[in-house]
């Protein structure tokens, strides 16, 4: 069964699928075909195929013609692999071969290893027993994401930035990443920022995360109080605009989810409804910066 980790880089090729062409491009220096879009078809790959096979992600890159849809001029089999899996030897061409048949145009298949090893592990060459046919992966493992620290830079490229946390949370410029990303995703649309906050705190062990968090001491609250605040400020004006208090308590009230979610915490059902249905803005108000503080959602109740 897929990983939470597994789940969130596969998202972010959803989220960004022009994301695949730079990794092949700047990272593996691949060399792509002129394109004007990328976009995200079916990992579904059994059209051609008797057995069911599905990739994580397929991204295809379409070149515009004038007087015809736009043309495949690449297709893209986004895998991520966590840990040695020695069926894929033998899945991955047929990923290919079933691909390239259905969007007719050249395909390739890009690996996202986390690890080191399992990089090393995926990137052998495939031999698939007619002369001269070898498979050999492209693979971007941790050495081939870029190490974003700059603020700006991870605002350019979210989903990149996001993928920089993961391969590198462990080595010494983690926190100076984790702290570029959250930077950056306070200065996007709230909803946009709370998804990708999501995604980096889901994908990180709770025991890295925490040592991150210790390093960046109180970087880390600060950012949460500056969001919830930019939410609130947000749900407080819609509300003046519409007139209604229903507007503030709404507003309000996402910004304690967005906070909750970001740092990892679950919120269960009943906590959510409570919230959610609040009209108190006196009391939302001090539920605010006590999300930031609180041991779980629901001791939120308690105050």
């Amino acid at each position: 069964m897929p990983s939470i980790q597994h789940e969130a880089i596969v998202r972010l090729f959803h989220e960004r699928p022009q994301l695949a062409a730079e990794l092949l491009a700047e990272s593996l220096h691949v060399p792509l075909p002129r394109y004007d879009h990328a976009a995200v078809e079916t990992g579904d790959l059994t059209a051609v195929t008797p057995a069911e096979l599905r990739a994580d992600s397929v991204v295809v890159l379409t070149r515009e013609r004038a007087d015809a849809r736009p043309k495949p001029v690449l297709a893209v089999v986004v895998e991520v692999q966590r840990s040695p899996d020695p069926d894929k030897r033998w899945s991955w061409p047929m990923y290919l071969v079933s691909l390239r048949a259905r969007m007719k145009c050249p395909s390739v298949l890009l690996v996202i290893c986390p690890d080191l090893k399992v990089a090393h592990w995926s990137r052998q060459p495939i031999e698939l027993g007619h002369p001269g046919l070898v498979l050999c992966p492209l693979v971007a493992g941790p050495a081939d994401v870029p190490v974003i620290v700059d603020p700006l830079a991870a605002a350019d490229d979210p989903e990149l930035a996001v993928l920089s946390v993961i391969a590198h949370a462990t080595t010494p410029e983690g926190p100076d990443i984790l702290n570029a990303l959250l930077t950056a995703v306070h200065k996007l649309d709230p909803d946009r920022g709370a998804r990708y906050a999501d995604m980096v705190r889901a994908a990180l062990p709770n025991k890295i995360w925490e040592h991150l968090e210790d390093l960046m001491q109180t970087e880390t609250r600060e950012f949460l109080s500056d969001w919830a605040r930019d939410n609130v400020a947000k749900g407080k004006a819609e509300g003046k605009a519409e007139g209604k208090a229903e507007g503030k308590a709404e507003g309000m009230a996402e910004a304690i989810f967005a906070v909750l979610s970001a740092r990892g915490l679950s919120i269960p059902d009943d906590v959510r409804t409570a919230i959610g249905e609040c009209s108190d803005l006196e009391l939302l108000d001090a539920w605010i910066p006590a999300a930031v503080t609180v041991e779980s959602a629901r001791d939120l109740l308690n105050i």
